[in-house]
């Protein structure tokens, strides 16, 4: 279990991470989230021991962080670090051992990877001659390929497709039901939002939301609908609770409440037009509420 208790980081008069309490258990993703500048990077260096907190502590199973459990950790940095005249294969030995890997087992390992995560290319070509998108998967093979305990990774979908991003995906919700421990930050919230057992929101370095994404979505009430059917947005609009109503691209209406409970208005207004082919309401999106929150409050949407 990675624990941080009261984790507070200070550059002169300004504070950048404010009493952060943050638990990971074995098996667990948690998903750290918040607009540039908000700590998210701060806290990994601070996890990293490449600074030092101010004040509060950080632990490994109620221990400080040894060199020894260092070594069972990767990091995946934002920026990324790859030698460019290199092959993947020298490279990929070079970093696994130094966490300890056989030479003959980084070669199987390896093999396996690319193989998951359909790298175009093969272990003898250099990294200069990747794609852009395999060299992001190459630099995330690296991270894994020792099997790590505790994974830290900092926007590990940047620059990937669709299809390329939830592939890697898959990968790491494969590690953590191995039993692994993932930290990872992202601006995709729709990919937080399913990658995630918890989340820890930061602004200014201050935690405005910590739980489950679901949890989180439900303190900001079920407040938005989706509909499909023949109503005019005028007699929508008409509604008491109904502030906004806006198409969609996947051809209905969003209609925003200022109260969940008017609802059952639109429901009953609906439903007196004849058939709708959908009706769903429910609270608004993270990406929503992370925008709703980096503007301290003001209205979603």
């Amino acid at each position: 279990m990675i624990q941080l208790e009261e984790l507070t980081k200070s550059f002169g008069n300004k504070v950048v991470v404010d009493h952060l309490n943050m638990t990971i258990n074995p098996g667990q993703i948690v998903g750290i989230i918040g607009q540039n500048g908000a700590g998210k990077t701060t806290t990994f260096r601070m996890m990293l021991d490449f600074i030092e907190p101010t004040s509060g502590s950080i632990t490994w199973d109620g221990d400080p962080i040894t060199p020894a459990k260092r070594q069972r950790l990767g990091f995946l940095p934002e920026e990324r670090g790859l030698y460019q005249k290199q092959t993947i294969e020298s490279q990929m030995t070079y970093f696994a051992q130094l966490h300890g890997m056989d030479k003959s087992a980084v070669k199987t390992a390896l093999t396996d990877w690319m193989a998951r995560l359909h790298v175009v290319g093969k272990p003898t070509d250099l990294v200069q001659n990747l794609s852009k998108g395999n060299a992001q998967k190459i630099q995330f093979i690296a991270t894994v390929i020792f099997s790590p305990d505790f994974l830290i990774l900092d926007e590990p979908f940047s620059g990937l497709d669709p299809v390329n991003a939830s592939l890697m995906m898959n990968e790491i919700k494969r590690l953590r039901d191995q039993g692994a421990m993932i930290l990872f930050s992202s601006h995709n919230m729709a990919g937080v939002e399913e990658l995630s057992d918890n989340i820890v929101m930061l602004r200014n370095g201050q935690t405005v939301l910590q739980g489950t994404p679901q949890a989180i979505r439900e303190e900001f009430g079920r407040t938005e609908i989706y509909l499909e059917a023949e109503i005019s947005d005028d007699t929508l609009l008409m509604i008491p609770g109904v502030i906004q109503v806006e198409a969609t691209v996947r051809g209905g209406r969003r209609i925003k409440l200022n109260d969940p409970a008017a609802g059952k208005a639109v429901f009953d207004a609906v439903t007196g037009q004849g058939y709708i082919s959908a009706f769903m309401q429910h609270p608004p999106t993270l990406d929503d509420i992370f925008r709703y929150e980096v503007n301290e409050g003001e209205a979603i949407g």
